[in-house]
Formats: structure tokens, C-alpha cells, sequence
């Protein structure tokens, strides 16, 4: 059993992917495996998305880091949602906000009640029993499991953080773990003759550099599953339209919001990731739909702060290999797939990618049982997220401009359009237990860009109208009173997790 074990494992890029999967897989198996990464100097990381979604605290809890010191290091905020602003039409906004919405009673989703009152004329906004909102909305955080006497869950968050410099902060903890990083650009791929299994990789300098197991961390280049092994991509560009965008940070300016912001623009989209250091800023458009230097100025027009650099655009085509793993080779990150950062997913779909490897770890014999299978999850993955972010285009009443006129109209996949319909009934979320987005991030979306079901769950009207009055009353008040107790969230940085550089301006 030892002499098939997997030994040597090289891992092809750096960056946030392939820091992240040293940092993992040194934690995973010490000594027992050898991790060794080549990048280069020479080749730019994308970092098109600094946002991340509570899944990563997981993560970061397998690593054994602290969380305070991986703030200060990527000089990060914390993040409790996602504003929307002009999607379902102009001058609409609501929230995608992490956590829950008020307490089950009975079997029944608290928001099944809401939905019976907002139906009746009363209830108020869903978003006054999300904790997470009325925090985002006073730019207040601090960590709270749960609302001391309420029986209610406290704060869920996530981070908004420099990639860059949390690729680094991951770096020096797989370093310090064991892993060998090599500076190099690869020029050949060599692959066994019988089987086409990879074999070693020649570095430009002339080192020859062999592994049990490849990870293909190398962006969109993906250089080893497709340059080498040809996966194929399914290219998504009929439902998600966007193939560009533009990136440019900028100086702070107001209140520092825990919480990422996505305004829709005339052909597209921007957004706004505020971090303790500047404020990082991008529009993502479908250059179909608008020249690209004007998509350019209309992001340079809407800065909150001055530029601090020139924007730098981005191409890239919505989709996924058609094979994440063949034979002894594993895609990771962009090398797999690229999904628009709308939902600021990339950093969880490389994490569970890289959990998904470890939990099926291979020998050397690469059974093709456990290859399909992690196939098979990936794909389906891949699939629900694209579904949850095509929602967002697809459920907009906006007829302003052609590219809001052709994802309102377009056709959909028939997974989404089921969801679609289903909850337009009453209100029930098609969803499986292992889907990233759970039941009420669906309602959210879906709610807050105008469709609204028919009827509630006939569930819902157990409770008497002054007693669901009464119940919603109370958690109202009990929401508003905890969110006023909340310190600011620049407050709270401040005294638990401020980068040592602004703490010495």
C-alpha cells in the first residue's frame, strides 16, 4: 500500500488558488507528502475578486491561523452581504446578506409567515429580520454567535481582503509547513507514452521537475488540464453575457461599509469592495453590448475615491472545463472554470475544490471510479452556482438598455427555470443539502428582484393574524435593539484586527 501511495505533488501557479492549495494540503498530510509549487515572477495574478462568502471561515479554521492576524496581513474588513443596487429596475436596491432570517416556528421557514403577512399587506421588509442587514445598514460588526436571551443566531460573515496579500499570508504559512516553492517558467509538458499520464515538467531554465499528482493552479492559461490534456470547455457566454471587465483601486472615501456593493450598469455591472486601505472597484460588461474605453470611462465616473492607478481590463469567457480531473492531473481555481464574481464565488469554488481533492485523495494507480465521481461533483457545483448568478440577469424588469433587454428575454437552463416556477407557487426553494446557496439566499434574490409568489405555505396559516402580528412585532424589536448595540465596524477593526500600515499614518 506505501509504494502506491502518492509521494510528490506539484502544484503549477501561485496566486490565491495555488497558495491556498500548498497551505491545505500541507495541513493535510505534514510530511507525508512532499508539496512542491512553481511560479513565476514573470506572470501577473488576475485577482478579479477580493470578496468572500462565509465558507471560508471553515477553511480557515483547518488551517489553524488566526483570523485577526490573517486580517492585519491582507489588510482585509469584514463582510456581511452583498448591496444590489438598480437590478430589478432603476433605482431599486436590496440585499443578499449572509445568516438567517428571524426563527423557524414549527416545521416551517420563518419566511414562509413573513410571506403570509407581506401577501395580507402587513409584515413589513423581509430584510428587518436579518440581523446581518441592519448592521450593514448602520456600517456596524462585531462578532456575535447569538442575541444574548433571544435564541437567536448572531452574525454571519465573510472578508473582503487585498488577494494579493492574502496569497502571500497563505504563502508563508505552506512555507513554513514544508512546501518548496520554485521560480520558473514551464516550456514543456512531458506525458507517458502508453497513457498520456504526466510525467515531469521542463522549466525554462533548463530544471526538469517530477510529481505523482499535478495541480493546475495556472489561471486562465489553464496550461496543464487543457495545454497538456485537452479537457475542453463548455463555454456559458448564452447565459452569462459578460466577457470583460475592467479593475481599478481607489482612495477611501466615507464610512467603511462590511459589505460588498454590485450596481448594475447599462451593459453590466460594478462593483465595490471596501477594504482598510482603498476600495477596490471593477465594471464587468459584455463588450457585445458597449465599446469597451466607454465602459472604461463609466467606471473611472463612478469612483468614490481618486484612482490610485490605471485601470486594468480583463477578458475572460463564462464556463468550466469540460473535465476538472484527468488522469493525474487536478484544475484548481481559474484553471477550472471562470464564473463572473457577482456572488464573489471564485475563492470557495478553488477551496472546495481543493477539500473535494483531499477527501478523495488518489494512490498512484488514479482509480477512475473516484476521478468521475470528483468529476461529477464538480460539475454539478459549477452548474448551481452559474444557475443562482443567471438569476440575477434573468429576473429584472429593467427594458433601459439592449443588454438588460437580452438577458431578460433570453432562454434559461431548464435547472433555473424549475426553481423559477417553483417558488412562484408558494414560495418553496428547489435546493439539494450540499448546494452552496442555500434556501434563503434564493429568496432573497428572488424576492428582492420583484417576483413574488402567489401564496404561502398553507402551513403558514396555523397562526392567527394577531399572533403572527404579535410574533413579528417582537423579532422586530428584537433585531433593531441588538443591531443598535453593535460597535462600528472601522471601530471594531480598530480594536481587534487593524493593518499595522494604517496604524502607522
Amino acid at each position: 500500500m506505501l509504494q502506491s501511495a502518492v509521494q510528490d505533488v506539484v502544484i503549477v501557479g501561485g496566486g490565491t488558488a495555488g497558495w491556498m492549495a500548498a497551505a491545505m494540503l500541507s495541513r493535510a498530510f505534514g510530511r507525508l507528502v512532499n508539496v512542491r509549487l512553481i511560479e513565476s515572477d514573470e506572470i501577473g495574478a488576475v485577482g478579479v475578486g477580493e470578496a468572500t462568502i462565509p465558507t471560508m471561515l471553515a477553511m480557515n479554521q483547518f488551517l489553524g491561523f488566526d483570523e485577526n492576524e490573517m486580517m492585519r496581513a491582507s489588510e482585509a474588513t469584514f463582510k456581511l452581504g452583498i448591496e444590489f443596487v438598480d437590478w430589478a429596475r432603476l433605482g431599486d436596491r436590496y440585499s443578499h446578506q449572509f445568516g438567517p432570517f428571524g426563527k423557524p416556528l414549527d416545521i416551517l421557514p420563518f419566511y414562509q409567515y413573513w410571506l403570509r403577512a407581506h401577501l395580507e399587506g402587513a409584515g413589513g421588509s423581509l430584510w428587518d429580520f436579518s440581523l446581518n442587514d441592519l448592521a450593514a445598514r448602520a456600517n456596524r460588526f462585531a462578532r456575535v454567535d447569538e442575541i444574548p436571551g433571544a435564541g437567536l443566531e448572531g452574525i454571519t460573515y465573510a472578508f473582503q481582503f487585498d488577494a494579493a496579500l492574502y496569497g502571500a499570508f497563505l504563502r508563508r504559512l505552506a512555507e513554513s509547513r514544508g512546501v518548496q516553492r520554485t521560480e520558473g517558467r514551464i516550456v514543456r509538458v512531458n506525458q507517458r507514452g502508453e497513457d498520456g499520464f504526466i510525467v515531469s515538467l521542463c522549466l525554462a531554465s533548463g530544471e526538469v521537475i517530477s510529481g505523482d499528482l499535478f495541480i493546475d493552479c495556472s489561471g486562465f492559461r489553464a496550461l496543464l488540464i487543457e495545454g497538456a490534456l485537452r479537457s475542453g470547455f463548455e463555454d456559458w457566454s448564452q447565459w452569462l453575457a459578460c466577457d470583460s471587465a475592467w479593475a481599478v483601486a481607489c482612495a477611501s472615501a466615507g464610512p467603511l461599509t462590511p459589505y460588498t456593493r454590485a450596481t448594475a450598469r447599462p451593459a453590466g455591472w460594478q462593483w465595490r469592495i471596501p477594504l482598510q486601505h482603498r476600495i477596490g472597484n471593477g465594471y464587468v460588461f459584455s463588450s457585445r453590448f458597449v465599446d469597451p474605453d466607454e465602459a472604461r470611462a463609466a467606471l473611472m465616473a463612478n469612483l468614490d475615491g481618486a484612482p490610485l492607478g490605471e485601470p486594468r481590463r480583463l477578458r475572460f469567457a463564462a464556463g468550466r472545463r469540460a473535465t476538472s480531473w484527468i488522469k493525474n492531473c487536478v484544475s484548481i481555481g481559474l484553471a477550472s472554470g471562470f464564473l463572473e464574481p457577482l456572488e464573489s464565488t471564485s475563492i470557495h469554488l478553488a477551496q472546495t475544490g481543493i477539500t473535494r481533492l483531499l477527501v478523495n485523495f488518489p494512490d498512484k494507480g488514479f482509480n477512475p471510479v473516484e476521478i468521475a465521481e470528483y468529476n461529477r461533483q464538480s460539475r454539478r457545483e459549477y452548474e448551481v452556482v452559474r444557475d443562482f448568478i443567471i438569476l440575477h440577469y434573468k429576473a429584472t424588469q429593467r427594458t433601459d438598455t439592449p443588454f438588460w433587454n437580452h438577458v431578460r428575454t433570453m432562454e434559461i437552463p431548464d435547472s433555473l427555470a424549475r426553481k423559477i416556477a417553483f417558488f412562484r407557487e408558494h414560495g418553496r426553494v428547489l435546493s439539494e443539502p450540499d448546494d452552496l446557496f442555500k434556501e434563503m439566499s434564493w429568496v432573497q434574490v428572488l424576492l428582492g428582484q420583484g417576483i413574488v409568489p402567489r401564496a404561502a405555505s398553507r402551513l403558514a396559516d396555523t397562526l392567527s393574524p394577531d399572533d403572527l402580528n404579535d410574533v413579528l412585532a417582537s423579532l422586530r424589536t428584537i433585531y433593531q435593539r441588538a443591531g443598535a448595540q453593535l460597535p462600528r465596524h472601522e471601530d471594531y477593526i480598530g480594536a481587534n484586527c487593524r493593518a499595522v500600515r494604517l496604524a502607522a499614518t
